[in-house]
């Protein structure tokens, strides 16, 4: 059985294991076999020629274990393999629909690109600091300073292994390299080197409201603070306007003047005094249809509410 027949299937992704179990499949993508430079070619061509959707599945089969082998390079930024691998799939289709036999180059090299681009589109877009690199040169400053830092440290005479950040003349080297200036140098080196901050409080201490999760969260669109929200407001307006049209006309001012008037000089509405005095009664008196007036409101928003 040759390799072309070995992957002539219906569904070529059932050959593979889900990365849901990343072992098992790294394994089986190592394992399938390998396409010769003719067989290739073949498939290729039938899949610009019809669309062959089965002969577009042996392209990508055959290529998956460069994918593995590619985002691996890719596993210090904290993102998992899975998803690294993934995306470099999404590449590897790309480059199999746009693949020319006629042009003499391997897959395998015309696909090298399409992988490495989905996989930096992919770290740049989940990785922990927002617009890290938004042009061309910072994209090149971002995947190759950590590898130029190390060179250039293993090339000095006066190595520091404790050392971590750059010198003066290591700046000016790598912006002279990557043709970036010495300010996004450090910059960058500034964010690549600075650590994950936890959201959630890693200790019992009561630190909870130090932590990220305490100051990041909004809860303004939480369920139980929108119905808050909503019926503060409209006890505010309409409720107010509801419980007072319970009241008889008296005990409505008497509530109006000591609660919701505010004179000129902001020292509220009428005393106990003033009204007794402007109806001709004791002020206990007031004072009693004024606590028989709350609870009849209160009563009014109960049952509207």
């Amino acid at each position: 059985m040759n390799s072309t027949t070995a992957l002539t299937v219906r569904d070529p992704w059932a050959m593979v294991p889900s990365l849901g179990n990343l072992d098992a499949y790294i394994s089986a993508a190592n394992r399938l076999p390998l396409l010769t430079q003719e067989e290739e070619v073949s498939l290729a061509r039938r899949l610009r020629a019809s669309g062959d959707l089965d002969a577009a599945g042996q392209l990508v089969l055959s290529h998956l274990r460069l994918v593995v082998s590619i985002s691996r390079q890719y596993l210090g930024y904290g993102l998992p393999h899975g998803d690294l691998i993934q995306e470099g799939n999404v590449g590897l289709m790309k480059a199999v629909k746009r693949f020319d036999p006629e042009q003499g180059v391997r897959l395998v090299s015309y696909a090298m690109h399409w992988i490495k681009a989905e996989i930096h589109e992919y770290i740049l877009k989940n990785w922990r600091m927002v617009k890290v690199a938004t042009t061309k040169a910072q994209r090149k400053l971002f995947f190759n300073l950590r590898s130029m830092k190390q060179s250039l440290k293993d090339d000095a005479a006066d190595i520091d292994t404790h050392r971590s950040t750059l010198t003066q003349g290591e700046v000016d080297t790598v912006a002279r390299t990557l043709n970036v200036k010495r300010e996004e140098v450090l910059e960058m080196e500034t964010r690549l080197s600075g650590g994950d901050v936890a959201l959630e409080p890693q200790t019992d201490d009561g630190e909870e409201s130090f932590a990220p999760i305490a100051y990041l969260a909004d809860d303004s669109h939480e369920p139980s603070r929108v119905l808050e929200a909503r019926n503060r407001d409209w006890l505010a307006s309409d409720g107010i306007a509801h419980a007072l049209g319970a009241l008889d006309e008296r005990s409505r001012r008497i509530v109006e003047e000591r609660w919701l008037k505010v004179n000129d000089d902001s020292s509220g509405g009428m005393t106990l005094h003033e009204l007794a005095a402007d109806y001709g009664i004791s002020a206990e008196r007031v004072r009693q249809i004024e606590v028989a007036a709350m609870k009849k409101m209160r009563k009014a928003l109960a049952e509207s509410a």
